[in-house]
């Protein structure tokens, strides 16, 4: 089925999911007017849960029906599901997918989110629960690393890389705060940028998830061992192996303190290197090439939401800017050939405050 995007709305999309439902219908037990939203996206797809069962008598209660308006990555998903199910990772199972239309059904991984299990944790000053969870989620990522392989997924090359971050000056200092990205500004930027590309180029490379954060883990319903469940991982590539890990612990929606963050990168270190990933054998090095690593995130991070309010409409994202810009400051302020971008930034969150934007 050949859908004219031009065409589609929202509405219409949902009337199309309904539809393609339907024929499905019996075989899963669906009950269609259960459908509701389950999740929000920054992208375009969107997900509903519906009552209904898996046909191998695994009485789930309910599935997820995913819509992904092309070009969202429907292939791409069935790919890395395989992947990481190959790799012992818990994902949702593909039931029906229709990759022209966008549409699909797959297993409900539940409600219990890391995000929330893990804010609880802290709110509840629960260092033990929260470890744990994170320990789990870095084991789940090191079998992830130690099945990769090259040719199988994008490379996050140069190219790629410096794309991700050049949406700080188109989005963030130019459509965010108004300001014009002089000739000193992009020296600044091209000279920060070529520091992070070279480290992040020189790491080990492996499957990367790109998205590994609390926001797209489920807790696992007990006693399944294999905790969490992954989520949105359409996205994965192959680069630096410092990624996934800089970006579970230095996450949008949830902060930690530098002992607690310690902990978690000696862990996985300790880990990876027991289970032959190749990390680099210094952990000081080590955690240079994830500072640096997560900087480039930072930067890109910054930009996005920042095009995701608008040019999608979708301004709830501007309320974690603040978290990015500690984020990158904290590191940028600690090496000093990064000095000069956290110099930069200070600049940019005084134009941020004489302007009247807030953080």
């Amino acid at each position: 089925m050949t859908l004219p995007p031009s065409q589609d709305t929202p509405d219409s999309r949902l009337q199309l999911l309904k539809t393609w439902l339907q024929g499905h219908a019996a075989r899963y037990s669906l009950e269609l007017d259960t459908l509701a939203p389950a999740s929000s996206d920054a992208s375009f797809r969107r997900y509903f849960r519906v009552a209904g069962k898996v046909v191998e008598g695994e009485n789930t209660g309910s599935l997820i029906a995913v819509d992904a308006p092309p070009p969202e990555k429907c292939r791409e998903f069935v790919q890395v599901a395989q992947l990481l199910n190959a790799a012992g990772v818990h994902v949702p199972r593909i039931l029906e997918v229709d990759f022209d239309a966008g549409l699909m059904l797959v297993t409900d991984l539940g409600t219990a989110s890391y995000l929330g299990a893990l804010t609880q944790a802290q709110n509840g000053d629960d260092p033990r629960r929260a470890r744990t969870l994170m320990r789990d989620a870095l084991d789940a990522l090191i079998r992830w690393q130690l099945t990769s392989r090259e040719g199988v997924l994008p490379e996050f090359d140069e190219a790629f890389l410096r794309r991700e971050m050049e949406l700080l000056p188109e989005w963030f200092i130019s459509r965010h705060l108004g300001r014009e990205v002089d000739e000193k500004t992009r020296g600044l930027l091209d000279r920060t940028f070529a520091l992070l590309i070279a480290s992040a180029r020189t790491q080990p490379q492996v499957f990367m998830l790109r998205d590994f954060m609390p926001r797209n883990l489920m807790v696992a319903p007990q006693p399944n061992p294999l905790n969490p469940g992954v989520l949105d991982f359409q996205d994965a590539v192959y680069g630096p192996i410092t990624y996934d890990v800089a970006s579970l612990l230095r996450d949008a929606f949830i902060g930690w303190d530098e002992e607690f963050e310690l902990d978690c990168f000696v862990y996985y270190w300790e880990r990876a290197k027991k289970a032959g990933l190749p990390v680099d054998p210094d952990f000081g090095e080590f955690y240079r090439q994830l500072e640096w690593m997560g900087l480039q995130r930072h930067i890109k991070v910054l930009g996005l939401f920042c095009r995701i309010n608008y040019r999608d409409g979708k301004p709830h994202y501007m309320n974690d800017l603040p978290r990015f810009i500690g984020y990158a400051r904290k590191v940028a302020e600690r090496y000093a050939p990064l000095r000069p971008f956290a110099k930069l930034l200070d600049e940019l969150e005084g134009r941020a405050n004489e302007v009247g934007y807030t953080f």
